[in-house]
C-alpha cells in the first residue's frame, strides 16, 4: 500500500514537473522567461522546455495588431467649447522585452497618453474645423504617440476618432447655421439663374434683331439688283428693238411702211379723241391726216447736224 501511494506521489510530481518545464507557445505570440528573477530570453512560437524551479514564464504578449477602445473625454476647443470626443487606438508589440520591463502597464499608459494628447490637439482648432481636420488630428496622435512608445517596444499604427459631439445647444445652433448657409446658397444660385436666363434672353433678342437687319438688307439688295437688273434688260430690249425699226427702215419699202403704221396709230389715237366727253384744244387741221402725217414723216426723216470736233 505504502508503494502505491509512493508511486502515486511519484507520478503525480512528475506531472506537476513536467507542466512547469513544458510550454507550447501559440502562433503569434511570445513569451518572457526568467531565470531566479531575472530576464532570461523570449520563447518564440511553438515547443520549449523550461529548467524546473529555475525559469518561469514571466509575461505573455501577442504579436498581433490590437485595438484599443480610447474613453470618451471632455475636450476643449481653441473657441472655448466642450466636446466629447472617443476614439481606437490600433498597436503591436514588436519588442516583447522592452514591453515587459519598458513600462508597467504600457495599454494604460497608451490609453492615458491617446487622451491628453488628443486634447492638446483639438485646443488648437476652432470647433467648425474639428469635423473637416479629423484625418489631420489623427495623423498628430499617432506621431506623438510612436514617439512616445517607441522606447516600450510598441508601434501605433493609427488612430481614428470615432464621435465629436457638442453640447446640444452648440449643435442647434450648428444646424442654424447650415440651413442660413443652404437658404443662402439657393437663393445665390435662383439669382444666377435668373441672371443667365436675362442674359440668355437678351443676347437671343439681339440676334433675332441682327438677323432680322440682314434679312431685311440683304432682301433690300435683291430687290435693287432684281430691278436694276430688269431696267437693264428693258433698256437692252427696248435698244434692241429700235436697232431693229432702225434697219428695218433702212429697206426697200421701210419708208412706206412706217407711213403706214405712223398712220394706223394716227387714226386709232383719233377715235379714241372722238369717243372722250373731255373739253380740250386741238390744232385745226387735226383731221387732215395728209398733213399730219406729212409733219410727222418730216419729224423722223430729219437728220441732224453734224458736230464740229
Amino acid at each position: 500500500m505504502e508503494a502505491l501511494i509512493a508511486v502515486g506521489a511519484l507520478t503525480l510530481l512528475f506531472f506537476i514537473v513536467l507542466a512547469k518545464t513544458a510550454v507550447v507557445v501559440p502562433q503569434q505570440n511570445a513569451y518572457v522567461v526568467e531565470r531566479l528573477g531575472k530576464f532570461s530570453g523570449v520563447l518564440p512560437a511553438g515547443f520549449h522546455m523550461l529548467l524546473p524551479f529555475i525559469e518561469v514564464i514571466r509575461y505573455r504578449h501577442t504579436l498581433k495588431e490590437t485595438a484599443i477602445d480610447i474613453p470618451e473625454q471632455v475636450c476643449i476647443t481653441r473657441d472655448n467649447v466642450q466636446v466629447g470626443v472617443d476614439g481606437v487606438l490600433y498597436l503591436k508589440v514588436i519588442d516583447p522585452e522592452r514591453a515587459s520591463y519598458g513600462i508597467s502597464n504600457y495599454a494604460f499608459a497608451i490609453t492615458q497618453l491617446a487622451q491628453t494628447t488628443l486634447r492638446s490637439e483639438l485646443g488648437k482648432i476652432e470647433l467648425d474645423r474639428t469635423f473637416e481636420e479629423r484625418t489631420n488630428i489623427n495623423t498628430n496622435v499617432v506621431s506623438e504617440l510612436d514617439k512616445a512608445t517607441e522606447p516600450w517596444g510598441i508601434k501605433v499604427f493609427r488612430y481614428e476618432i470615432k464621435n465629436i459631439t457638442p453640447p446640444s445647444d452648440i449643435l442647434g445652433a450648428m444646424e442654424k447655421q447650415m440651413r442660413a448657409e443652404r437658404e443662402k446658397r439657393a437663393t445665390i444660385l435662383t439669382s444666377e439663374a435668373t441672371r443667365d436666363a436675362a442674359i440668355n434672353t437678351a443676347e437671343g433678342e439681339k440676334q433675332q434683331t441682327i438677323k432680322k437687319s440682314e434679312a431685311a438688307k440683304q432682301r433690300q439688295i435683291n430687290e435693287a439688283e432684281g430691278q436694276a437688273q430688269a431696267i437693264l434688260a428693258i433698256a437692252r430690249a427696248t435698244a434692241e428693238g429700235i436697232r431693229e425699226v432702225a434697219e428695218t427702215i433702212q429697206m426697200p419699202g421701210g419708208m412706206e411702211a412706217v407711213q403706214l403704221r405712223v398712220a394706223e396709230k394716227y387714226i386709232d389715237q383719233f377715235g379714241q379723241l372722238a369717243k372722250t366727253a373731255n373739253t380740250m384744244i386741238v390744232p385745226s387741221n387735226v383731221a387732215d391726216i395728209s398733213s399730219m402725217l406729212a409733219s410727222a414723216m418730216s419729224i423722223i426723216q430729219h437728220k441732224p447736224a453734224p458736230t464740229k470736233e
